[in-house]
């Protein structure tokens, strides 16, 4: 009987794993692992319906990143290429007491996500990412991305 409720349950976790409230989602990587002043992501919605929950982004970085944030100017834009949004993100990537890395990660490798501070326009069509370290390349960080949900 045991062995039956056990199947019950992971039957049940698998199906409401598969009911993903995502409505878009895309991850870059960065070449080389140096994520440059003028490399810019920029991410095509294409016809994606934006709604008033939150939006994420996501830094995948590695033992080679060498601090405790990352600045990210994100730049929307509408269909015509006007920008709607210019915005400068604090993306903490490490408990500043302990030191300890945030997110889900495995190895030395870690993905951190956070909630924009801000909603995207529903006109948006394009969101653009850049780093904004002062530094001319960021090693370490190895894919950027970019969550919307339902």
């Amino acid at each position: 009987m045991s062995k039956r409720l056990l199947l019950g349950v992971a039957l049940l976790v698998g199906i409401t794993s598969c009911t993903d409230e995502r409505i878009y989602e895309d991850f870059q990587t960065i070449p080389s692992q140096n994520w440059g002043t003028q490399d810019s992501l920029t991410f095509d919605l294409g016809e994606t319906k934006l709604t008033n929950s939150p939006n994420l982004i996501a830094v995948k970085y590695n033992e080679d990143y060498a601090f405790t944030n990352c600045y990210l100017r994100i730049i929307s834009r509408d269909s015509s290429q006007v920008i709607l949004e210019n915005k400068l993100v604090n993306l903490i990537l490490f408990d500043p007491k302990s030191g300890e890395p945030l997110g889900e990660g495995f190895g030395s490798v870690y993905t951190r996500y956070d909630t924009l501070p801000f909603q995207l326009n529903p006109a948006t069509k394009t969101v653009t990412l850049l780093q904004y370290m002062r530094q001319d390349k960021l090693p370490g960080v190895e894919a950027v991305g970019l969550k919307i949900i339902k």
